[in-house]
């Protein structure tokens, strides 16, 4: 590739990002109680929210369903050439149905949409055109016009699907902000990757337990340290006090500082050169906890109490990789 093309690529790659933020940017400035209204409705739909749309309209409304469906407002998707052909029978009374279309024409969804009405459902339509008939026969219309697609030819939808993709996310990000749903309820519905195992899974589940647990007496000499953190290979160690209790740290790190001095192993107190007051968490708070702590405080290892603040586990950063919630 020529500098000349490269340079072209580039220029035209930022018209295409700046049209389309420009677009977002002026439907913001749009927005009235029109929206208000669309949140409310699905806020108190009993019944499920279903969205549906033609071709990139439809590719946006199924992001759109599996957006609101991940976020607390049960939804699906319905393709409108298969909902005349006997899908409108997931439909009832009790729901809200979201179609998208720019043109506010689509054939497929002005032929269902008597029928829609006829049972009961609420209809939001999202179009590029105010005063289509998707839109007229609306409970209640949302405007995703645009003045210009960031397609040279002003063909292909760009900008105007962005900016339905846009409306269709604030519309559930509002849905959920009025909720109250909390990153626990995300995580009930994504248990299968690593985001919601950072919610659901508990420090007791990652941590090593027993004898796994690398532990040395307050009274410990260095050497004994030495020998704990080999064995152990988690690459410290927690100095605990007659009830169990961790008041402090050692690391290979602070092993590799201690070469240089010159010390008798065998009879320097771990006491007196270990980290006092060590980073610590409860074995029965969520593993993002951890993850947060660890990253703030800059350690890639930690020491796990119970409640009554006596060491039962230690893990470190490997552990947290290999339990896939990192």
């Amino acid at each position: 590739m020529t500098k000349t093309s490269s340079k072209n690529t580039l220029e035209r790659a930022r018209q295409v990002l700046e049209i389309e933020a420009q677009e977002i940017s002026s439907l913001a400035n749009r927005l009235d109680d029109h929206f208000v209204h669309a949140v409310q409705l699905i806020l108190h739909c009993d019944g499920r929210v279903v969205v549906s749309g033609m071709g990139k309209s439809g590719h946006i409304g199924r992001k759109l369903a599996s957006t609101f469906a991940s976020t607390g407002t049960p939804s699906f998707f319905m393709h409108p050439a298969e909902a005349s052909h006997g899908d409108l029978g997931m439909i009832t009374s009790n729901d809200v149905v979201i179609f998208l279309s720019n043109s506010g024409k689509s054939d497929e969804l002005i032929s269902i949409l008597p029928v829609i009405k006829r049972i009961g459902a609420k209809i939001i339509s999202i179009t590029g055109n105010s005063n289509s008939e998707l839109a007229r026969e609306s409970e209640i219309h949302l405007s995703a016009q645009v003045s210009q697609e960031a397609c040279p030819l002003g063909l292909s939808p760009t900008a105007s699907s962005t900016a339905s993709l846009a409306l269709g996310d604030a519309l559930a990000i509002c849905v959920l902000d009025q909720r109250a749903f909390t990153a626990e309820d995300f995580a009930r519905s994504h248990p299968g990757g690593s985001l919601g195992k950072r919610q659901v899974v508990r420090v007791r589940d990652i941590m090593r337990k027993t004898d796994q647990v690398p532990s040395i007496h307050e009274h410990a000499l260095l050497s004994d340290a030495v020998l704990e953190i080999s064995l152990k290979g988690l690459g410290f160690t927690a100095i605990v006090d007659k009830e169990s209790k961790p008041i402090g740290m050692f690391t290979d790190g602070d092993l590799r500082r201690q070469l240089s001095k010159k010390i008798d192993y065998e009879k320097q107190s771990i006491k007196e050169i270990m980290n006092k007051n060590p980073k610590t968490i409860f074995d029965d708070q969520i593993i993002i906890d951890a993850i947060n702590l660890m990253e703030t405080s800059k350690i890639n290892g930690i020491l796990v109490v119970n409640r009554e603040f006596k060491l039962v586990g230690a893990f470190n950063m490997h552990d947290l990789f290999k339990a896939k919630v990192i």
